[in-house]
C-alpha cells in the first residue's frame, strides 16, 4: 500500500478549515498525507497509530498534532462493538500563514514549525482541552476562527513529545511511496512471526544490501529496529491490558527468545517489562 495524497481543500466549501467528527466500527489502516495541519483528538476506542517512522499505541484521549505532508495513520481492529470516535480539525498554511507573521502568534508559530515531526500532548491536557475541542465543531463564522486559534495558543503552552525522529524525511516521489508503503504493510501484517529481510527486499525488487540501505535512507534507522518498535508497542498494549505473563508476551509480539525481547524492551523503553506493567 502506497503513502496516498489526500486532497482536504475540495472537500471544505464553507470554512477557512476542516472541522468534523469521526463516527465508525473501525479505524482502516490507510496510510496517506496532505499539504494541511491536522489535530486529532481520539474520543472513543484504542489502537495503533502510525505517523511518519513512529509507531504507538493509541487510547481514548490521545491528542496529536501533525505537519503537512507528514504521512500517518490510525488503525483499529475491527470490532462490533460501539463505534470508534474522534474529532480532527484540519487547516492549511494558506490558511494559517498570513497571521503567523504578528508578534502576538510567535508561540503559535513556533508550535507550528515543531509539528514537522508529529507532536503528542499528554492525556491531562487533551482531557483540560475537550470542551474546546468540541467548540470547535460548532461554531460558525469568526467565533470558529477565533476558537481555533485560542485552541492552539492553550497547546502551544503546553508540553509535547515529538513522534518521528529527527532522521525521517517525507517520501518524495511516487515510486519511493510505493515500495516503502509494500514494506509497511508487509511488517503489519507479519510481524508476529517471521519477518524475513530476504522477503521484504523482494517485495520491491531489490538486494538485501541495497534494500537496507533503501530503507535506512527513507525512514531514518535500519530494518531491524524499525520492526523490534512495531513489535515492541504491541507488547506494551499486551503488557497494560492483559494478565498474559511476560514470556508469553514476548513470543505473541514476535520474539522468539525472551533475553532478547527483554533486552531491547529496555532499550527502547528504559524500563524493564515487568516495571512497565506496575507502572501503567
Amino acid at each position: 500500500m502506497r503513502a496516498k495524497l489526500e486532497l482536504l481543500s475540495q472537500q471544505n466549501n464553507n470554512r477557512s478549515f476542516l472541522c468534523y467528527e469521526v463516527k465508525l466500527p473501525s479505524f482502516d489502516f490507510f496510510w496517506h498525507y496532505h499539504p494541511e495541519y491536522e489535530l486529532t483528538y481520539i474520543l472513543r476506542g484504542n489502537g495503533k497509530r502510525l505517523v511518519g517512522d513512529s509507531y504507538e499505541n493509541f487510547y481514548e484521549g490521545d491528542l496529536v498534532l501533525l505537519g503537512p505532508s507528514l504521512p500517518h495513520t490510525w488503525f483499529t481492529e475491527k470490532t462490533s462493538k460501539e463505534n470508534y470516535r474522534a474529532i480532527v480539525i484540519q487547516f492549511s498554511l494558506n490558511f494559517i500563514e498570513p497571521m503567523l507573521q504578528y508578534p502576538e502568534m510567535a508561540d503559535i508559530k513556533k508550535l507550528l514549525r515543531k509539528a514537522d515531526k508529529g507532536l503528542k500532548f499528554s492525556y491531562q491536557k487533551s482531557k483540560e482541552l475537550s470542551v474546546d475541542l468540541h467548540q470547535i465543531l460548532h461554531n460558525k463564522g469568526v467565533d470558529s476562527i477565533t476558537s481555533l486559534l485560542l485552541l492552539l495558543q492553550k497547546l502551544s503552552n503546553s508540553r509535547t513529545i515529538s513522534l518521528a525522529t529527527p532522521g525521517f524525511r517525507p517520501i518524495k516521489g511516487n515510486q519511493n511511496q510505493q515500495r516503502i508503503n509494500i514494506v509497511f504493510q508487509y511488517v503489519q501484517q507479519q510481524f508476529k512471526n517471521g519477518i524475513s529481510l530476504r522477503e521484504a527486499a523482494s517485495l520491491i525488487h531489490l538486494s538485501q544490501s541495497a534494500f537496507c540501505k533503501f530503507f535506512k535512507r527513507i525512514s531514518g534507522k535500519t530494518f531491524s529496529d524499525y520492526v523490534n518498535d512495531i513489535r515492541i508497542a504491541h507488547a506494551c498494549q499486551l503488557l497494560i491490558e492483559s494478565d498474559m505473563l511476560i514470556e508469553q508476551i514476548a513470543y505473541e509480539s514476535g520474539f522468539d527468545s525472551l533475553t532478547y525481547f527483554n533486552r531491547i524492551f529496555l532499550k527502547k523503553k528504559e524500563t524493564k517489562p515487568g516495571s512497565f506493567r506496575k507502572r501503567e
